[in-house]
């Protein structure tokens, strides 16, 4: 699919899952808007993404449960693509430990970067879908977001507050136009696992990076009415039907 017309903004695409979702927009034509709180890592992606062909991206060093941060950023996204198309919101860190081990600052951090930080994104860019009367929003609770697990309460907590955050908006928005995807992955070989000690997992059974980017990038490029409302992808050993 050629996207030369359109502008995605990815949130949380310095690594991981929002770094690869970058390229595959980049490589189907689309002016990118893409942040996270790591510049160097997104200059690097910048200098990539140049020079493979895409000259149309904008870089923004950005914390995205900052609300000055985020206003900045889609008005200078606005500025630069007159649009923002489609949304892609990547951010967030894992918390996972026994109950008895997390703190009031674990439970905060889980909110802030899983929940928050959607909230605020979506405060600054629904408004702007809105009176386009058009737009496509993909956001990743995680099969967390939907399936529960010992030493994972924090992190349900704020992933299953995203579901319901994006469902109620589902309903609220839809005469405007705007489709809302919500992926449910599980077991993905991201960075999401660099810092969890308390679970032991072989990642090497797990989904690539790079499938659940193209997962995202199917649901946002549903051409017509067409609306993939959720996608549930996991390694077959982490099955859930």
């Amino acid at each position: 699919m050629k996207l030369e017309n359109s502008t995605a903004l990815i949130v949380g695409a310095g690594r991981g899952i929002g770094r690869a979702v970058a390229e595959l927009f980049s490589e189907a034509g689309a002016n990118l808007a893409i942040c996270s709180r790591n510049f160097a890592e997104l200059s690097e992606l910048e200098y990539k993404l140049n020079s493979k062909g895409n000259p149309n991206v904008l870089v923004m060093e950005a914390d995205a449960t900052v609300e000055s941060d985020v206003k900045t950023l889609v008005e200078e996204t606005l500025r630069r693509f007159n649009s923002i198309d489609i949304l892609v919101h990547a951010a967030g860190i894992g918390v996972l430990k026994p109950f008895s081990e997390i703190t009031l600052q674990d439970f905060q951090n889980s909110i802030d970067n899983n929940l928050r930080s959607a909230f605020v994104v979506l405060k600054e860019v629904l408004p702007h879908m809105a009176r386009n009367r058009s737009g496509r929003v993909v956001v990743i609770p995680g099969v967390l977001g939907k399936a529960p697990m010992a030493q994972a309460s924090v992190y349900c907590a704020a992933k299953y507050g995203l579901t319901g955050l994006i469902k109620c908006l589902k309903e609220e928005y839809k005469r405007f136009g705007i489709k809302f995807s919500l992926m449910y992955f599980g077991g993905v070989d991201s960075n999401f696992w660099d810092n969890i000690t308390s679970i032991r997992v072989d990642r090497s059974k797990m989904l690539k990076v790079e499938d659940a980017a193209k997962a995202i990038f199917f649901a946002a490029t549903q051409d017509g009415e067409g609306v993939v409302a959720e996608i549930a992808m996991m390694p077959e050993s982490h099955q859930i039907i």
